[in-house]
């Protein structure tokens, strides 16, 4: 059995968190002469500092508990949080599996943490057996899994996932921003079985909210009372706070769109596999697709010049475009595009 307070840092487990006057008082009507703001204005008073009726309606929709939920200022926030609840600097470590969403590496370096870094194998999966031989490392507190995975675009293998879950007695942190468009379930299911495990979500991705910075973790109630004893006092505004209600309120909207990328994501993959320059199109279980051609470098500036901007992923995956599905006429000047490309 995994014992959680091992696994915090000291200074965390010790922490008095700052208590805001909507600690204090949490009604929504009143003289509210309590937190030094203007009484005069539209958005004067502060936000609810754990968005409780956000959470609320993301329980009914998720199917998970309140208290099993903490929202982050973006999925961005909720890695520095985990990171600084979990990781002493200059001490602990965490491991990736690369290539991989950047910001985990990012935000350990800013911590003052190790890297680990295993290659995923050729079907970019997890390669278990590498992973197993540092679990005996007491200073690697965090295993960052991203399913499906950026940039490659596809997801984990359950059974991996779920072999590293039994045997890995730190942190595992999944991050499922693109679950929505895979046909593959989400972990979410798994939160009762196992104690050291986080899966962040987004509204970033699949709601179109990206500019509203949402994330969301979803854990056991021990782990996100670590969180809401981290996190700054009022880490989301009102405004993203109704942004996302707004959009809860508009499912079936929601739902519409996914059905209508990921149809699109499959028409673009075969037209993109028509193509000579194209030498393979990666499966995906996202809203992108990974495509290996004769010459990245090359292809992309021609495209930025046709003022068509996709993502260059040479740097860590040879010769590989990382491509954001669009509408169907921006896809098909993409298309367009790159048939006049001659290399």
């Amino acid at each position: 059995m995994i014992d959680l307070n091992k696994l915090v840092r000291e200074n965390v487990l010790n922490l008095t968190p700052y208590s805001s006057a909507r600690d204090e008082f949490s009604g929504t009507t009143g003289i509210f002469l309590d937190a030094n703001e203007n009484p005069y204005g539209i958005l004067n008073r502060y936000p609810d500092p754990y968005q409780r009726k956000l959470k609320s309606r993301i329980s009914e929709v998720k199917g998970i508990a309140e208290d099993k939920i903490f929202l982050g200022n973006g999925s961005d926030e909720i890695i520095d949080l985990s990171l600084r609840i979990f990781c002493n600097p200059g001490v602990d470590k965490i491991l990736t599996f690369t290539p991989t969403y950047g910001m985990y590496e990012v935000s350990a370096a800013i911590n003052d943490l190790t890297v680990i870094r295993i290659p995923l194998n050729d079907d970019f999966q997890i390669d278990v057996q590498k992973a197993r031989k540092y679990f005996s490392d007491s200073n690697l507190k965090i295993i960052f899994i991203c399913s499906p995975n950026n940039p490659s675009s596809n997801a984990m293998n359950h059974v991996d996932v779920e072999q590293l879950l039994s045997e890995f007695n730190g942190i595992l942190i999944i991050d499922e921003a693109y679950i929505d468009f895979s046909e593959k379930p989400s972990f979410l299911k798994q939160l009762n079985r196992y104690p050291n495990l986080i899966v962040m979500q987004t509204f970033s991705k699949a709601f179109g909210l990206a500019a509203a910075r949402v994330g969301m973790a979803f854990s056991g109630e021990a782990i996100i009372r670590l969180y809401n004893k981290m996190k700054p006092p009022y880490n989301i505004s009102s405004i993203n706070q109704q942004a996302v209600l707004k959009k809860l309120e508009k499912l079936e909207e929601y739902k519409k769109q996914v059905f209508r990328i990921r149809k699109e994501r499959n028409r673009l993959a075969t037209l993109l596999d028509k193509l000579k320059i194209v030498e393979r199109v990666f499966p995906s279980d996202a809203n992108f697709l990974l495509i290996k051609v004769k010459d990245a470098n090359k292809i992309y500036n021609i495209l930025v010049n046709n003022n068509i901007i996709v993502r260059n992923r040479n740097s860590v995956i040879d010769n590989c475009l990382r491509i954001t599905v669009g509408k169907k006429s921006e896809n098909d000047k993409l298309i367009n595009a790159l048939k006049a490309i001659t290399i």
